[in-house]
């Protein structure tokens, strides 16, 4: 017991001396390479730490041998920028001037939920407030607000009703709307629904709509009575 209460001793005091000198980025900025190293490192130490049959010093020089790794690569990430974008990958702009960039929501494995979501940790709540997102290649997301946005009221969350030409039901009920509703909408703007990738409503009546291959639009419509969330 006393030996296994060493030995684990030992590596984390190594473990801890190798985090420190890879610096603060590591920690706070992971690039998708650091991550793999970080969990390489911690399955490394974990071996000889549980097996006593292994020796110590084989859990210490894998553990720095991957550091070296670590340092040569953000050696190399430093001076060429190929290698930067190949590895370390680099910021993918899904919010523009134009809208939605479907083609970089698919290219990461994104859906409009993952995006909506984001939006709403930034603190915006309707997808016309951003002039631009976009994703960090570290996976950060941030937005940069539109001058002209008009901000809204509380109380009234726009509700994704249209998704990728697909109607999510429960925001439907919740919101006292039916689809008979939305089609009288979508015949006035001259969009089918297939066409149609985003649509939300908020509680005053106010509709983003962006159809595939085009610029989104805002307008406003009269509510029924029974809208009310």
């Amino acid at each position: 017991m006393g030996l296994i209460f060493l030995r684990t001793a030992v590596i984390f005091v190594a473990l801890l001396v190798v985090m420190r000198l890879m610096g603060k980025r590591q920690i706070g900025e992971m690039q998708p390479f650091e991550l793999v190293i970080t969990l390489l490192i911690a399955e490394l130490a974990c071996i000889p730490m549980a097996d006593t049959s292994i020796p110590l010093l084989y859990g210490i020089v894998s553990v720095v041998t991957i550091f070296l790794l670590h340092q040569l690569m953000l050696l190399v990430d430093l001076h060429w920028r190929p290698f930067k974008a190949a590895i370390g990958g680099k910021p993918s702009v899904v919010i523009n001037r134009d809208g939605i960039d479907i083609a970089q929501l698919r290219r990461n494995n994104l859906d409009l939920s993952d995006l909506i979501e984001s939006m709403r940790t930034a603190g915006f709540f309707s997808l016309d407030e951003a002039a631009y997102a976009l994703y960090e290649a570290n996976g950060q997301f941030a937005a940069m607000p539109r001058e002209d946005a008009e901000r809204e009221d509380k109380g009234s969350l726009p509700l994704l009703i249209l998704n990728d030409g697909k109607y999510e039901k429960n925001n439907l009920r919740h919101s006292g709307t039916d689809e008979a509703f939305f089609e009288r909408i979508l015949r006035e703007q001259n969009a089918r629904r297939k066409d149609v990738f985003v649509l939300t409503l908020d509680g005053t009546g106010k509709i983003y709509m962006q159809c595939k291959g085009e610029r989104f639009r805002t307008f406003r419509v009269p509510l029924p009575k029974e809208c009310a969330w």
